[in-house]
């Protein structure tokens, strides 16, 4: 199931970039599943994973490390930046200047320098984390200037719903949102990803531009909980 999963999900992606885009990097979305599920990704030609809880993720390593390029999507407190920081590529949730500085400051202590993407909010959802497109140029342009920070790009998760006459709008706003910040190159910013799409609106999402898109259920299959509902 896997393997045809991942055959259909990349397929579609290309048909629905078309010529306009490139295909969008697949980013598996591996939250609740056990490593004996996620292991098998690789030899399917899978290298980047994303993890949601930085416990969960703490839990499954060094084997998520070892065999991966791992991604933080889920919202991320302050406190915990400091567990994560030898461990995944790009953390997709920057949506504060209190998160910022503390990624800085742990970029420091570990001598790296951290990819992150600004989370935009485009539908106004506070439950989701993201700040108002309005404020994204100007926090990207400050964040930039912050040593430990490599600001690569932005992310954005959409409302649950199917309806493509609310979806398209919002995929088309963040594009047109990504292009003007990539535009503007703040300096010490290297604007290129645009991370946006999961397992329901992937398709709307790499019509409409994105560089990634992350995808859990349409790949592994529907969580025990959600075939319970």
């Amino acid at each position: 199931m896997l393997e045809a999963n991942l055959r259909r999900v990349r397929l579609e992606l290309a048909e629905a970039a078309g010529e306009r885009y490139p295909v969008p990097k697949l980013v598996a979305v591996t939250k609740t599943h056990p490593l004996e599920d996620i292991l098998p990704l690789k030899d399917l030609g899978v290298c980047d994973v994303g993890e949601n809880r930085v416990q969960e993720l703490r839990e499954k390593l060094p084997a998520l490390a070892e065999n991966f390029q791992v991604h933080l999507i889920g919202r991320l407190q302050s406190n915990k930046v400091k567990y994560i920081m030898d461990t995944v590529c790009m953390i997709h949730s920057l949506d504060r200047w209190s998160l910022a500085q503390e990624i800085d400051r742990q970029a420091g202590l570990h001598g790296v320098r951290m990819p992150v993407l600004i989370q935009v909010s485009p539908a106004g959802e506070p439950q989701k984390g993201g700040m108002p497109p309005e404020e994204v140029p100007d926090f990207a342009a400050r964040a930039a200037k912050l040593p430990g920070l490599r600001v690569c790009g932005l992310m954005a998760v959409m409302p649950d719903t199917g309806d493509e006459d609310v979806l398209l709008p919002l995929f088309r706003g963040m594009r047109a949102l990504f292009e003007r910040v990539r535009d503007a190159a703040p300096e010490g910013a290297e604007i290129s990803e645009l991370s946006m799409g999961m397992s329901g609106d992937y398709r709307l999402a790499a019509r409409c531009g994105a560089t990634m898109v992350r995808i859990g259920s349409a790949i592994f299959g529907p969580r025990p909980s959600q075939l319970t509902r």
